[in-house]
């Protein structure tokens, strides 16, 4: 980009700035010399003048050019912007991973080998698409998560520190300290806030997102896919037990008065806070961007009324992708009601019990779906289905079971799929199903899907062959997962899609 270039961009962004204009939010971060904070460009303050200001990409790049989060806009509470995704396949995987705490633990070294790339790659992409390095947004991501459960928590100290990432309480101390010139419990408006959490409360949390968001498509999509024991879809509210390793607990979503959802959490380990909220973020796709998707598909006549009847709908994702996976297989050629019944008899006989929790009807939500672990070598044959769908259930356990990352986000979705239609009972369809849904591939599209094709049937009542659709459907890149969405969703009334 020239001199010239890169000042018309500034003024641009300097307006947008000065009217505050709320499209822009999670798009870019401000930060202004003369108080040496960083904000949303809808920060309440008084607008800086125009030379004092700095504009960057993400959060992490403004924290590591030694910008602090202001206290007022309160930078972790603006939407994700996902709109990167399409430019560099490797900087997504490698945020996802960060995203569920991959360097809480381990190093850039170990993330570029899970991401295919060497590290010195992986930190030129970093660089390139997001203005910092790995180890700065994982900093970043610690920081703002820690600082959100401070504002709407009563967590303890040691327990926000525990919950955000941070692998002590010093390190915790030290990093706020360092930020902010103060200790953490100063952030706190509410002083009386910060007493141990005793074991029956419920963590809740704020999750925002960039509006719209189409709730009635969401919670018909998972009220049609339910599964008894394991999940519940009440109006305005989503409850499903929850496994990460031997802990169990329960999730509760609902729709927040704001651009936001409102989270309970009843886990029994702050640790894995981190990989709950991520999971949370992926199976509502809070990270979509609805003007840039609506932008694309409705230069498409067909796609365009469905897109301004359904402004913000999103592509539901997956609590667990091996969950997805074995749904998907086993609603091959059934009904989703048929599949769910399926999923649920497959859970109450191999999955594992719940304990009743402050998130109580333990009636209705009692079992954990069943582990890779726990279905692989699992006698599956009594189960209603064909023998070849027990075999691919069978077979899809082992695999990952061998490889517990073969279906986790952050992976190379080539790789994956050629992997997954390797497997017995899992060919083209099925694969691009778990892609979409699973991997949060926004481009995966299953053409051969005959919803699909059905959907685009033209007035002589002809409808495109699976390769027909392909060919159509590279004009909708790079969101062929949310054009396949809209194509399934009726658009005038809640839907569920395929």
């Amino acid at each position: 980009m020239s001199r010239r270039s890169a000042y018309i961009e500034e003024e641009s962004l300097y307006r947008a700035l000065c009217a505050r204009d709320a499209r822009f939010d999670g798009r870019l971060f401000v930060g202004v010399r003369t108080t040496g904070v960083y904000c949303r460009p809808v920060c309440p303050a008084r607008t800086p003048r125009r030379e004092n200001v700095r504009f960057y990409p993400t959060a992490a790049a403004a924290q590591e050019a030694g910008f602090r989060p202001c206290l007022r806009c309160r930078p972790e509470s603006a939407p994700d912007f996902g709109a990167w995704r399409g430019a560099s396949n490797t900087v997504a995987r490698g945020l996802a991973l960060i995203e569920t705490g991959a360097l809480d633990e381990g190093d850039v070294d170990h993330l570029a080998e899970r991401v295919g790339v060497g590290e010195r790659q992986l930190r030129r992409l970093f660089r390139q698409h997001l203005g910092a390095s790995p180890i700065a947004v994982a900093q970043t991501r610690r920081v703002l998560l820690a600082k959100q459960l401070l504002h709407e928590t009563q967590l303890s100290m040691t327990e926000v520190a525990l919950a955000s990432g941070f692998s002590s309480l010093r390190r915790f101390n030290e990093t706020f300290r360092g930020l902010y010139g103060r200790p953490p419990s100063a952030l706190r408006r509410d002083r009386r806030r910060g007493e141990a959490r005793r074991p029956d409360t419920i963590l809740t949390l704020r999750l925002p997102f960039r509006p719209p968001l189409d709730w009635q498509a969401l919670e018909a999509h998972l009220a049609a896919r339910a599964v008894a024991g394991v999940e519940r879809v009440s109006p305005g509210r989503y409850d499903r037990v929850v496994a990460i390793g031997e802990d169990i607990g329960v999730v509760s979503v609902a729709p927040g008065v704001g651009a936001w959802l409102d989270v309970a959490f009843d886990f029994p380990r702050l640790s894995q806070l981190p990989e709950l909220i991520a999971r949370v973020r992926r199976l509502f796709d809070l990270g979509a961007d609805p003007a840039s998707i609506a932008a694309c598909l409705s230069a498409d006549p067909d796609l365009a009324p469905r897109v301004a009847a359904r402004p913000g709908l999103r592509a539901p994702g997956a609590w667990d992708g091996f969950e997805l996976a074995v749904r998907a297989v086993l609603g091959q050629q059934v009904s989703v009601s048929a599949a769910a019944g399926l999923a649920s008899l497959l859970a109450r006989r191999h999955g594992a019990p719940r304990a009743a929790g402050p998130i109580q009807d333990a009636e209705s939500l009692f079992v954990a779906f069943p582990t890779a672990d726990r279905l692989a070598g699992a006698d599956l044959s009594d189960l209603p289905m064909p023998r070849s769908r027990s075999r691919a259930v069978a077979a899809l356990a082992e695999a990952a079971a061998a490889d517990p990352a073969l279906l986790a986000p952050g992976g190379d979705t080539a790789r994956t799929l050629e992997r997954l239609r390797a497997l017995p009972g899992i060919g083209p369809w099925t694969a691009s199903y778990i892609a979409l849904r699973a991997l949060r591939d926004p481009d995966a599209f299953p053409a051969g899907d005959l919803g699909l094709q059905r959907a685009l049937t033209d007035q002589d009542g002809r409808r495109p062959t699976a390769s027909q659709l392909e060919a159509r459907s590279q004009a909708w890149r790079p969101w062929r997962a949310y054009a396949a969405q809209y194509l399934w969703t009726p658009p005038l009334a809640p839907g569920a899609g395929t």
